[in-house]
């Protein structure tokens, strides 16, 4: 929530008036350990509320949970007196309307179960919206990983890949090197890891895997404070080879490359091309590669590009403060593999298919997967989902596909199509693919103002911030 203020004249408003304003956004909801939660600015500064005389004013608050699977929810916790209003199977209803004499000071939050021992999911199908130009269908498949805390994670061999060129000086690598080091003591003992450091030269913290001891990670923790320093150029193939090098007899468990840098390179193309080479020659259970990206230099569709080919995650921080949290939480969703190999038959059956992420990841203890796209044909049902336990046997489950029209398919996952699609876009260098993009931005702009139903001259406004944004 720390995006840019915007701010618009309301003209000619008489005394007396009313003035009301509706402001839509989309988050993503939260997801831990099967709970699912949601915070919504909800405080107030007291500068806001009139001096002098106190008058009521009334604070209301309607929500509504729409799960998406036909499951029992269970409110968890909730910051303000919810009514409940209604329940169904995998929905719920609920109203907070009071009468306060100065405003929340507290924000909205919000957490529900969707309780299942075992590992569960879904199919949902929609028809295009009216405006849009693609005429396909659209689908979005999840998988959930349930409560069962006796499924086990992948072994895994993983080698941090840590910039230390010159623009990373100073905080980015003080924040990045904290988030290395928690990231390796959530590695088990059975775990497997290196370190590989580089500017236009790399830096090897050993020439073999080493056994995640305690004693190991001491010594790690050793070699990044006192013999690495940040300056230099930046050289990413470099060190990107030597870890596929060190990976190379990986059997058994899961070889992970997490990559981090604050910067771009020229020849960003030729490594997704390199690494989209390599991977099909892999064994049984290839290589994984997950990217993090640090400050507004780095080239975001390169790093989102290249953890789609590595089937692996990315994500990105912004500013110093919040590198460790989010280099933490991305490793425990890339690092914690409970299903690999994922397929789904359904998709080999139909007409043409339009699939994001091209590649489908891995199902993680710590996050759903959810995989969308369009499609034309007939989607059978039921469908069959099948992947790879960690004690590799073969696992398959079948999930129901549903129509549904109550979910606003172009707000959950319109955002991060449209980052995929900008991705493969630049890797390809594709003019439909960028024409595709831009017509996908300016649906989902439509559609909020259509929702806000804005008078004239506010969507001129809503479609410029939305567009910078």
């Amino acid at each position: 929530m720390r995006g840019s203020v915007y701010t618009f004249k309301i003209p000619q408003v008489e005394g007396g008036a009313t003035v009301s304003i509706k402001v839509i956004w989309s988050q993503k909801l939260l997801y831990h350990e099967g709970q699912f939660s949601l915070n919504v600015p909800f405080s107030f500064p007291a500068f806001v509320n009139p001096v002098g005389k106190k008058i009521s004013k009334r604070e209301k608050i309607l929500l509504n949970v729409s799960s998406g699977v036909g499951k029992e929810i269970l409110c968890k916790s909730t910051s303000h007196a919810l009514k409940e209003l209604r329940r169904e199977v995998g929905k719920m209803g609920f109203l907070y309307d009071a009468e306060v004499l100065t405003w929340s000071s507290a924000d909205f939050s919000f957490s529900y179960n969707v309780y299942s021992k075992d590992l569960f999911g879904g199919v949902l199908l929609q028809s295009p919206l009216l405006r849009d130009i693609d005429d396909r269908q659209m689908f979005c498949f999840y998988l959930f990983p349930g409560n069962n805390q006796s499924m086990k994670a992948f072994r895994k061999e993983v080698i941090f890949i840590i910039d230390i060129s010159g623009s990373m000086k100073g905080g980015p690598f003080e924040s990045a090197k904290n988030g290395l080091l928690s990231s390796l003591q959530k590695l088990n003992p059975e775990d497997s890891f290196n370190i590989i450091a580089f500017k236009m030269d790399t830096y090897l913290f050993s020439s073999v895997m080493e056994q995640a001891t305690e004693e190991a990670i001491i010594e790690a923790t050793r070699w990044l404070n006192d013999k690495l320093t940040a300056d230099g150029g930046t050289n990413i193939l470099g060190p990107l080879k030597q870890a596929i090098k060190l990976l190379a007899e990986t059997t058994n468990s899961i070889p992970v490359i997490f990559l981090i840098t604050d910067g771009a390179v020229e020849d960003e193309r030729d490594i997704c091309n390199f690494v989209k080479g390599y991977l099909p020659s892999g064994g049984s259970i290839s290589l994984r590669i997950s990217t993090f990206g640090i400050g507004t230099y780095c080239n975001h569709h390169f790093l989102r590009m290249l953890a789609q080919i590595g089937r692996g995650h990315f994500d990105t921080a912004y500013d110093a403060d919040s590198v460790d949290f989010r280099m933490q939480k991305l490793f425990t969703t890339a690092s914690s593999i409970i299903l690999a190999d994922i397929t789904v038959d359904a998709l080999e059956h139909l007409d043409s298919l339009e699939l994001l992420p091209f590649c489908i990841p891995d199902l993680s203890r710590g996050s759903p997967l959810i995989v969308s796209g369009r499609y034309s044909g007939n989607f059978p049902d039921p469908v069959k989902i099948s992947g790879t336990l960690a004690d590799m046997r073969k696992f398959t489950i079948d999930l129901k596909a549903q129509k549904t029209k109550d979910l606003p398919f172009d707000r959950v996952v319109g955002r991060r199509q449209i980052d995929l699609l900008t991705a493969n876009a630049w890797l390809s260098g594709s003019k439909e693919l960028e024409q595709k993009v831009g017509m996908d931005c300016v649906v989902v702009v439509m559609c909020v103002i259509i929702v806000s139903s804005c008078k004239p001259n506010s969507i001129d406004l809503l479609l410029r911030c939305r567009l910078q944004k």
